[in-house]
């Protein structure tokens, strides 16, 4: 094979990753709000009020954890409500599939796919 073809073959791709925010990270926004991966934004708004209801600091005085929790919420939904934050959060998140069965895994992987390709639907192809 001649050196041109050969090189022609040995395609380069370039890498556009931040390895370094990906490690760092470590909080699943989604799983902090309970919402799916492919979830609307409207899901997510009435999940962040649900959740920050019931975990607000006033509400559960004296209980140790609260307000981690409650800023926990807050970080997530700032990320998650703001579409170029959210972009970039899950350009760069990380799946934790270790943590989940089969099927939760499925329905994040068809939320990744679909957020991948643009559709952004919420409807079932399986």
């Amino acid at each position: 094979m001649a050196w041109e073809e050969e090189n022609f073959y040995r395609e380069e791709i370039p890498v556009d990753f931040d390895f370094l925010s990906l490690l760092s990270k470590s909080k699943d926004y989604y799983r902090i709000l309970e919402v799916d991966y492919d979830a609307t934004e409207e899901t997510i708004r009435t999940n962040y009020i649900r959740l920050a209801l019931k975990w607000h600091p006033d509400k559960r005085k004296g209980e140790d954890g609260v307000t981690s929790r409650f800023q926990e919420i807050n970080e997530a939904y700032k990320v998650l409500s703001d579409p170029i934050k959210r972009r970039e959060y899950d350009r760069n998140g990380i799946l934790h599939f270790e943590d989940y069965n089969a099927i939760e895994y499925l329905h994040r992987f068809k939320g990744l796919i679909l957020t991948c390709n643009g559709l952004g639907i919420r409807h079932s192809i399986w």
